[in-house]
């Protein structure tokens, strides 16, 4: 059971007072959740719910209206407000942002990812997401060990790009040997994703091996494969 509600709680301490008082800047994440939800459950006070949410999300904005739902008290009402409220922090904050770093050619690419993976000692397959205009949304590391086409499924590789909005997307992994020229299963699973890319509509524009001794561009060398 609660200990308290929203209304018993002094009024200096109440969520909305505080906001009016002393600013959103001043105020924990709990709080404005507590303030957006408007209400608690049963035995659970809004604020308290708002503590529930930040310490079940560690990345609130990446939690999906289903996960909301999963606490108690986050009926599909409180779970979209609460989505449409991220969703909107989020494009202001993208306002303000500087512009996203463009991935033009190979090189871009490379050296975006480079440092990441070239010397990992085990194989790294993941993704650059891109925007429209080829800017970096973000890098999505997707699975660790030998790549084939059971380790990486069509649905692990697109899921990141569909969540964050990708427009198109770069493969990459790298080659703990130091040789980065592609193996025939390395084609075999690029053309599998090529092809399941102009399913999703959000195209592969290469993919990248990288090793120690640099990278391979199969875009630049078997350019038909990605068209």
């Amino acid at each position: 059971m609660s200990s308290y509600t929203i209304k018993e709680l002094p009024k200096e301490e109440r969520p909305r007072e505080r906001l009016v008082c002393h600013g959103p800047e001043t105020m924990k994440m709990a709080e404005l959740i507590a303030i957006i939800v408007g209400s608690g459950t049963k035995g659970k006070s809004a604020l308290e719910l708002g503590q529930e949410i930040v310490a079940t999300f560690p990345k609130l904005g990446d939690a999906t209206i289903q996960e909301l739902t999963q606490i108690k008290g986050m009926g599909p009402t409180k779970a979209i407000q609460l989505k449409a409220a991220f969703s909107l922090a989020s494009r202001l904050a993208a306002g303000s942002n500087p512009p996203r770093y463009l991935v033009d050619n190979p090189v871009h690419a490379y050296n975006l990812i480079k440092e990441r993976i070239q010397y990992k000692k085990k194989e790294v397959f993941g993704a650059i997401l891109l925007d429209i205009r080829g800017g970096v949304i973000r890098w999505e590391e997707i699975s660790v060990g030998t790549l084939n086409q059971t380790l990486v499924h069509p649905r692990e590789v697109f899921q990141p790009a569909i969540r964050y909005g990708a427009a198109t997307m770069i493969l990459v992994h790298n080659h703990p040997s130091g040789d980065c020229t592609p193996s025939p299963e390395d084609y075999r699973v690029t053309e599998k994703l090529v092809s399941a890319s102009k399913l999703m509509q959000i195209p592969v524009r290469d993919h990248l091996v990288v090793s120690s001794e640099g990278y391979f561009s199969m875009r630049k060398h078997k350019e038909f494969i990605f068209s």
